[in-house]
């Protein structure tokens, strides 16, 4: 049976002042009338029932998530680990019900479009797992542009199996960390690199198997919290086998070293929201190239992205490819070339222990 496991768990201080530790980027709506995690729970359509949804995030989120996605499993982390645990933790409380369960991993904040794409495309790869069980199917992006902020997915030879008619299916050559400027304009001239989209789809007992193999301290404290599940001191052995893993990302812990790795070229139209220019991207601008997501009034502005409450009035004078982003406590005002220094901003307020605004 396909489960579906959404990962949830970010932080997205890149969407800083609006995106807050209790309150970050998937459960905004950056790109609709609903938040990113809603919309990344509708995009299943029909695909899983509701009680195959498993909602993986950290623990100070699961009631905020609980109120937006009522009736839904939402499991919550301890602390940070990375991806790599929180997919095992999710592969084992899937596997409990569901020996030979098949996982379609994804993220909470991305866009995709159509639904009928995604929910093909993700179709495609569980049949190619059902076929055998031993592949681990990803999903790639054909890159548009020579990204240093993506990981990238080397594609081999192209695959004939049933059910690959509709979708490119390729052997994975290799994973590729976020590379230099350089270096990611030869992966886009080469034509066989793909943005790694960060969505999976395997056997939950193969994801298993794989880091028994190369995560074996990590896949031991992973089964003394499987064993907890239906016990009523789940929660301190959730909180003391957890915190005893060590983080790292399910590409480093699995993917870099499994043999049987398939990469289908994503049929649907992607983007990874990164940042306060991915509204652009999204939302139609006026004509002055402004994007605006707010009540707002412009003079010799061009260029920016402006949003705020609707009951709130921003006025920019004489704004050339900024970002305003006003909320109730805190204002953000930001070139776009000096954007990743947003990171930087929520660092600082940590450092002089400014909470609040976190």
């Amino acid at each position: 049976m396909l489960h579906a496991v959404i990962m949830a768990g970010g932080s997205g201080t890149r969407f800083w002042p609006e995106s807050r530790a209790d309150y970050p980027k998937q459960l905004l709506n950056l790109a609709g009338d609903t938040s990113m995690l809603q919309s990344t729970v509708a995009r299943l359509g029909t695909l899983v029932r509701p009680e195959q949804v498993l909602v993986v995030t950290n623990a100070r989120l699961v009631e905020p998530i609980t109120r937006q996605l009522t009736g839904l499993t939402v499991l919550g982390e301890p602390c940070k680990r990375d991806t790599a645990p929180a997919i095992g933790l999710a592969a084992l409380y899937v596997s409990r019900s569901d020996p030979d369960a098949t996982m379609a991993v994804m993220p909470s904040d991305h866009v995709i479009s159509t639904d009928e794409q995604f929910q093909g495309a993700i179709a495609a790869a569980a049949q190619l797992v059902e076929q055998d069980s031993d592949r681990i199917v990803t999903f790639g992006i054909r890159p548009t542009y020579p990204a240093e902020s993506f990981g990238y997915i080397e594609r081999g030879e192209k695959m004939s199996a049933r059910g690959t008619d509709k979708v490119p299916v390729y052997r994975v050559l290799r994973f590729r960390e976020k590379p230099a400027a350089s270096v990611a304009q030869e992966f886009l001239n080469a034509g066989n690199f793909y943005w790694n989209s960060g969505i999976f789809v395997w056997k939950a007992k193969t994801i298993l198997q794989q880091l028994e193999i190369h995560q074996p301290e990590m896949f031991a404290h992973l089964q003394q919290i499987a064993k907890s599940f239906d016990r009523p001191d789940f929660q301190t052995v959730l909180e003391k086998e957890f915190s005893a893993i060590r983080g790292v990302s399910i590409d480093y812990a699995v993917m870099e070293h499994a043999k049987e790795v398939l990469v289908i070229e994503a049929p649907f139209a992607w983007d990874d929201v990164g940042s306060w220019q991915a509204i652009a991207r999204l939302n139609a601008a006026d004509a002055d190239g402004n994007t605006v997501l707010a009540k707002y009034l412009g003079v010799n502005t061009t260029g920016t992205i402006v949003r705020g409450p609707a009951d709130h009035l921003i006025v920019t004078l004489g704004l050339s490819d900024c970002i305003v982003v006003h909320t109730p406590d805190a204002t953000l005002v930001a070139r776009k070339s000096d954007e990743e220094s947003i990171r930087k901003v929520v660092k600082l307020l940590e450092e002089r222990g400014w909470t609040e605004y976190l």
